[in-house]
């Protein structure tokens, strides 16, 4: 019998062979560096770092006298050091909007900084040994990043979405009705898991059916860096996965037999797949917010640090390896806390 590899398994092999083709598009000697973030990153993000320093190479070739006879593979270390910070100050400005294949590409301010931040590991490993003599990146002022509010559903529309997704069925006819009543319990049991856990999409659709044990309410998930976690959840979320699981009537296809969630072409549902899903429901129920997968994240971290006020605990469930990014999220919800502060400590007994 052939070796069946998990969900996170196989793609950690995708994302691999994925990777080696694009760092076939850039320089030689780039391969390098890949090779030595490796331990501390993942495949997914070595994919993007590669797709972000090959835009940089290709601002190159595009905008600087020097390079316009180039091809990426005549680039060298050399070339790197060359640079003067006015040409990453060049480079920060094009990546604002520029013309890839015919389409026009602009990055908003996130994305800018991730293309810049990427720019900067890259120069970083070749100045640390001491390949290249100057790092232009380190005179330059990375962009600045705005906070933006926490977009969450409140209390009464988690109620909502939960409610309109078990009743949506009155409201449609034909093949709409048919579709829906094919997924509906699936659409509600990955819903309240999202709601009731707080786990990551990619964890959800990576979940096999033996990953959920009834007898401790709890799932085993795949967390970003690969490790194993369990996480444990509400009798509601129990009730929505036993019904899903109980009327489950689809056959998986070859490979998908291990899959709690399936897709009506009886596959393991992918992330985009549950993207869509999610926006189809919320958008009926809070057209004003853009609720996303991650938005129903944020809205568990912000009910469980409301319910609790323990951020570790919130950190730790939610799965950040740093609790500084749980605090910048959420430790800002509760005014009324700080406020308590105020009359919390007494000066001198009355």
């Amino acid at each position: 019998m052939a070796d069946t590899k998990t969900y996170h398994e196989q793609k950690q092999i995708d994302n691999t062979l994925r990777l080696r083709e694009v760092l076939k598009t850039l320089p030689p000697f780039a391969k390098d560096y890949f090779r030595a973030i490796e331990p501390r990153s993942s495949a997914r993000t070595r994919i993007n770092y590669a797709y972000d320093i090959r835009v940089f190479f290709h601002f190159l070739m595009e905008s600087n006298p020097v390079y316009k006879d180039y091809t990426i593979h005549q680039f060298t270390p050399g070339d790197l050091e060359r640079l003067e910070p006015v040409d990453i100050e060049e480079y920060m400005e094009y990546l604002k909007v520029y013309k890839r294949d015919d389409e026009m590409i602009t990055n908003s301010e996130k994305g800018l900084s991730r293309k810049m931040s990427a720019l900067r590991s890259f120069y970083n490993y070749y100045f640390k040994h001491q390949i290249i003599t100057s790092n232009p990146t380190l005179l330059v002022d990375m962009p600045k990043l705005h906070e933006k509010a926490i977009v969450r559903l409140d209390i009464d529309e988690v109620a909502s979405l939960l409610d309109f997704v078990e009743s949506a069925g009155t409201l449609l006819t034909g093949q709409a009705l048919t579709y829906y009543k094919k997924t509906k319990d699936r659409d509600l049991a990955i819903l309240t898991l999202l709601l009731g856990t707080g786990i990551r999409v990619s964890e959800c659709v990576g979940l096999d059916v033996n990953d959920v044990d009834f007898k401790n309410n709890g799932i085993t998930v795949t967390r970003k860096g690969g490790n194993q976690m369990v996480v444990y959840f509400g009798d509601e979320v129990a009730d929505a996965l036993l019904n899903y699981i109980d009327r489950e009537t689809i056959t998986p296809l070859s490979g998908h037999e291990n899959a709690l969630f399936l897709s009506t072409q009886k596959k393991r549902m992918g992330v985009q797949a549950v993207e869509n899903m999610v926006k189809k429901y919320a958008r009926q129920v809070t057209p004003n917010k853009k609720i996303t997968p991650h938005k129903l994240r944020s809205t568990y971290g912000t009910s469980l640090y409301k319910e609790t006020g323990d951020i570790y605990l919130v950190a730790d469930v939610l799965g950040h390896k740093d609790v500084n990014t749980t605090k910048k999220h959420y430790a800002a919800i509760d005014e009324n806390r700080r406020r308590q502060a105020a009359s919390a400590v007494k000066l001198r007994e009355s």
